[in-house]
């Protein structure tokens, strides 16, 4: 029995040492594509979700869009334990259409067709305010995302937990609230 353990723990020992050092990044700083995220915690999925007034953030009409969140295993125990995400946490958002009409589905939306990625990543010894962005088709190094971009001003002023917008992912919001670590109160859910 104590061998088993050891073979298990060392195996998920394996595991996060390998998430944890799965992003690499070229010499010009974009990040080297990675696979297996969805393999990763999964925290939510967002439809059509956007941070932008509603006229400046207007999609195609008719055209709808899923955001499924994933984040790196060894993360995910962290913040379980300490309501904080460590570093070297990785938060891959993945956008995919959403569609209504295909095989026998009569109403609602599901998703289709994979659009890109986005990586949100905590690296306190490459990054000067320790967490970044990139933007990826999936395919191609992902680009970072230059720090001038809303994106960062806008986690930092929203971000329920160090600068992530924990406030979206249910079960992480209740052990930030549990852990007393959020820094911005739950904003209230729309009647």
């Amino acid at each position: 029995m104590k061998r088993l353990l050891c073979v298990i723990l060392a195996a998920a020992l394996v595991q996060v040492c390998t998430a944890a050092e799965s992003l690499t990044y070229t010499a010009d700083g974009k990040m080297l594509p990675f696979s297996g995220y969805r393999e990763w915690i999964f925290l939510s999925s967002g439809l059509d979700m956007t941070y932008s007034a509603p006229e400046a953030a207007a999609s195609a009409p008719g055209h709808s869009t899923f955001g499924n969140v994933f984040v790196n295993p060894e993360s995910y125990r962290v913040f379980l334990a300490t309501g904080k995400w460590p570093d070297k946490t990785t938060l891959v958002i993945e956008a995919r259409d959403a569609v209504t009409e295909g095989s026998i589905n009569k109403g609602g939306l599901y998703q289709t067709q994979f659009r890109g990625l986005e990586v949100h990543v905590k690296d306190e010894k490459r990054f000067p305010d320790k967490w970044a962005f990139f933007s990826s088709d999936g395919k191609l190094p992902a680009r970072k995302i230059a720090e001038t971009a809303d994106c960062y001003s806008c986690h930092k002023e929203h971000g329920a937990v160090d600068t992530t917008f924990v406030q979206f992912y249910p079960t992480m919001l209740k052990v930030a609230q549990d852990r007393k670590t959020l820094q911005r109160p739950r904003a209230p859910a729309a009647k």
